[in-house]
């Protein structure tokens, strides 16, 4: 149900813009039936750069162009999509205007197409800025030509509607801030005015650096040393995020997209083409706390660039690193799409699901694949019944059942994974689980494998696949497959079975859920590989794993047996099998060493 501004976004991502009708406009929504004239009417611009500074005034809000309203109760009401062509809004220069006539020019305003043919639209969101940041703008003149600069205007969202701040309380802000700055003098305050609308106006005279008194000379030399990009005027003052300086940019070329000057502590200077940072900043805008830059970081210069470098506006790939998210890199696909996935990276930290789905079992092996995918927009999500079909159909041939055939195969039995039934934990729209069993002769289960799959609850974020597969009882097993045959397991059993079962929770099991390709990260996926003893011995004690499974391969341990190993991978759910495989190994050998195995060797292995 679409209720405020962050539903309405997501609805919006989702291509849904029809739930967004019914609703009133308020204090974060504005409607217009079609796009702004910007070209054909001379106070398009004005309109145009007045409605996104109200929302900035604000709190932040959505404009949504190509929605038509009616009157009900003195308020308007969001009633039918009129839709729009592509080709009916130049999205360069909507996003130009904004930068050219308010000041500042607000920081993250985000321009997408929502829905298709007929019932697409236009959305505009302008996110919350700094509250101590007024946006101003030159008062309207709904004349053609140059703005004028020995004017300023406010513009404040009121409710459902978008009024001017009037003259005396513009005077009483000015005022307080000519008092705070310590010039008291009327000559002062007509100063602070002609610079509050200095920037409206096409580079409005602004330096490089502008508004950060002690990096201005650090950007005024990595400018110099970026000449040749093209870079024009500012496009507003100099911003701090954190400890890393940026600055805006109009391109020295009318009409075509700006830059984003980025001075990181350490690294060389940056100039980002405006579109690129706009997907960069789209792609950690879905991260707790929406601050995307401090979620996926910034632009990282391949090896060996030791100056300043830029990333065009052609570019197709770009490495990031910096933010809470670790390093990354943002990606364009063929149909223009940007989107992020983190480089793959190792460690041990143990993930709130990691024992999911274990309740009431206690298999004398567990080896395990959780992978945990921290999807934006998962609201809508559901486990449907042709899916769920689907699914049915696939284990029997899947990765993981491949897995447990062939363990048996290799002691000299046909015991395919072949019959898969629901259960033994909870199956609704929500959730899945399915169970395999191969007993053994006297019926108890001997080996099984286990496939789960959760959407998010109020206890946990993100959807949770799983794949096991459980050596229940290697007596039993030993009796199923014939006599003479070990049941202890080889390491490169081990590792077919890990990649199995990871396989199955990462490309099979998502598709419940429709195609993940079109959703994007609120976090970075990981995959937790485990190996864990949990039937107890006569003692009451865990077995050591090296009793169960043949550990020689890792070479002497000196910090004792454990009952128990994991690692978590941080990469890309999907992958081809040979690149999963090599990872795999790489990640076991990181956790063989983190656990004594010093000598662990991928080569070993």
């Amino acid at each position: 149900m679409v209720n405020d501004l962050k539903s309405a976004l997501a609805a919006l991502e989702a291509h849904q813009p029809g739930s967004l009708l019914g609703l009133r406009e308020t204090q974060w929504l504005d409607a217009k039936a079609a796009a702004y004239q910007l070209d054909a009417d001379p106070r398009a611009p004005e309109e145009l750069a007045k409605d996104v500074a109200a929302f900035a005034n604000g709190g932040g809000g959505v404009i949504v162009i190509g929605v038509a309203t009616r009157v009900d109760s003195d308020e308007e009401v969001l009633d039918h999509i009129r839709g729009l062509a592509r080709d009916a809004v130049n999205v360069d220069q909507v996003r130009k205007v904004i930068r050219a006539r308010i000041t500042p020019a607000p920081r993250g305003v985000r321009i997408g197409w929502s829905g298709d043919g007929e019932e697409r639209v236009l959305f505009i969101d302008v996110p919350a800025q700094p509250s101590a940041t007024l946006f101003v703008v030159a008062a309207p003149t709904g004349k053609p030509g140059a703005q004028r600069t020995d004017t300023v205007a406010v513009p404040v969202r009121d409710g459902d509607q978008t009024h001017w701040l009037p003259r005396a309380e513009i005077q009483a802000l000015l005022s307080a801030g000519v008092r705070a700055s310590g010039m008291p003098t009327a000559e002062a305050l007509a100063d602070l005015v002609r610079q509050a609308v200095s920037g409206s106006g096409s580079g409005g005279g602004l330096r490089v650096g502008q508004g950060l008194p002690d990096r201005e000379r650090e950007m005024q030399e990595a400018y110099r040393q970026l000449a040749r990009a093209e870079l024009g005027e500012p496009a507003g003052e100099a911003w701090a995020h954190g400890s890393t300086a940026l600055q805006d940019l109009h391109h020295e070329r009318d009409g075509e997209p700006g830059w984003v000057l980025c001075l990181v502590a350490g690294r060389p200077p940056v100039v980002v083409a405006a579109p690129v940072w706009q997907a960069i900043i789209e792609a950690g805008r879905n991260a707790p706390g929406h601050d995307p830059l401090a979620a996926v970081g910034y632009p990282v210069a391949s090896e060996g660039t030791d100056g300043s470098w830029m990333v065009g506006a052609d570019e197709r790939s770009v490495d990031l690193d910096g933010g809470s998210w670790g390093a990354g890199r943002l990606t364009c696909s063929g149909r223009g799409v940007w989107r992020w996935q983190p480089l793959p990276r190792l460690g041990l930290n143990q993930g709130r699901s990691a024992e999911n789905w274990t309740a009431g079992q206690t298999p004398t092996l567990r080896l395990r694949a959780v992978v945990s995918l921290p999807w934006a927009g998962t609201d809508r999500l559901e486990v449907t019944k042709p899916r769920r079909t689907l699914l049915e159909q696939q284990l029997p041939h899947s990765a993981v059942a491949g897995a447990v055939t062939m363990l048996s195969l290799r002691r000299g039995a046909e015991l395919p994974a072949a019959r898969w039934e629901r259960g033994p934990f909870g199956n609704s729209a929500r959730s899945v689980g399915y169970t395999c069993t191969i007993g053994g002769p006297d019926g108890g289960p001997a080996l099984r494998a286990s496939v789960m799959l959760a959407l998010p609850t109020t206890m946990e974020s993100t959807v949770v696949a799983c794949s096991d597969v459980l050596i229940d009882n290697p007596e039993a097993w030993a009796a199923a497959v014939g006599p003479g045959w070990d049941t202890r397991l080889g390491f490169d059993e081990v590792q077919a079975v890990l990649l199995s079962t990871w396989e199955t929770a990462a490309e099979l099991l998502p598709d419940l859920v429709g195609d993940p390709v079109g959703l994007s990260w609120a976090a970075p996926p990981t995959t937790e590989l485990r190996m864990t003893c949990e039937q107890p011995v006569d003692n009451g004690v865990l077995p050591a794993l090296d009793s169960l499974v043949d550990l020689t391969p890792l070479g002497a341990n000196d910090s004792g047996t454990r009952s128990q190993m994991s690692v978590t991978i941080t990469a890309v759910p999907t992958m081809g099998r040979a690149e999963r495989q090599s990872l795999m190994r790489e990640a076991l050998v990181y956790m063989a060493r983190q656990y004594g195995y010093v000598d662990a060797d991928v080569d070993l292995l």
